[in-house]
């Protein structure tokens, strides 16, 4: 079973949803996937550019990744007023379980102003961590 995570800022929701990997998931060769479902709604009165993303991937042993970059998926998109952008992506850790959470750079293009909208935490949970534990 699978969860939605959700949280808005500044009429930004964004709603994530992981799924483990069973079959790129080599548990014997200590190697964990998960692919994250990321839907992104504007439901400000002004439109939005995702300009950067900023990740912190944490596994079972409490090792933390810090992960930039330009856009998401090659892209960087203008959300209009009303409108929506979703995309999948995917993590590999070396433990059964984990968790990511983030934010999305963003800028008003109308005036120039750049603010942060915060990812939810959210679980990666495989059935190989005997429970879950996030």
């Amino acid at each position: 079973m699978t969860d939605d995570y959700s949280k808005i800022t500044r009429g930004i929701r964004v709603i994530v949803r992981s799924f483990y990997l069973e079959d790129q998931s080599k548990p014997e060769e200590w190697r964990y996937v998960w692919a994250y479902r990321v839907r992104i709604e504007n439901q400000g009165d002004e439109p939005v550019r995702l300009l950067r993303r900023t990740w912190d991937i944490t596994d079972g042993r409490g090792r933390t990744q810090h992960v930039h970059g330009a856009g998401v998926v090659g892209e960087q998109p203008l959300l209009e007023p009303g409108g929506s952008f979703e995309y999948t992506s995917g993590t590999p850790l070396d433990t059964p379980s984990g968790f990511m959470v983030g934010a999305y750079h963003m800028t008003v293009p109308s005036s120039g102003e750049t603010f942060d909208v915060a990812i939810p935490a959210f679980s990666l949970d495989s059935p190989h961590q005997g429970g879950r534990v996030h």
